[in-house]
C-alpha cells in the first residue's frame, strides 16, 4: 500500500474532481491519496463524488484557514 498526495487548492469544480479521478486511475487498490482542497464547492462535492465512484472517505481534516484534506483509500472496484 502506497500513500499519494495531490493539491488541489487553486483548482476550480469540476477540475477538482477531474484531477482527483486521473490521480486515482494511476493508483493500485488499497493506495491512500491524500487530497488538499479548499472550502466551498470542493470541499461539499469532493468526498460524495469519491464515495459515488466507489472509494472510501477514511478522514476529512481542517488544515488551516480554509484548506482541508480528504484522506481516502481507493477501491479494489475501481481498478
Amino acid at each position: 500500500m502506497s500513500t499519494f498526495r495531490l493539491d488541489i487548492t487553486k483548482e476550480h469544480c469540476p477540475m477538482t474532481f477531474v484531477k482527483t479521478k486521473l490521480q486515482l486511475a494511476k493508483m493500485r487498490p488499497g493506495d491512500v491519496l491524500e487530497v488538499l482542497l479548499t472550502e466551498g464547492e470542493p470541499l461539499e462535492n469532493l468526498p460524495k463524488a469519491v464515495v459515488e465512484q466507489g472509494h472510501r472517505v477514511v478522514e476529512l481534516t481542517r488544515v488551516k484557514d480554509s484548506v482541508h484534506k480528504l484522506t481516502l483509500i481507493k477501491n479494489a472496484l475501481n481498478s
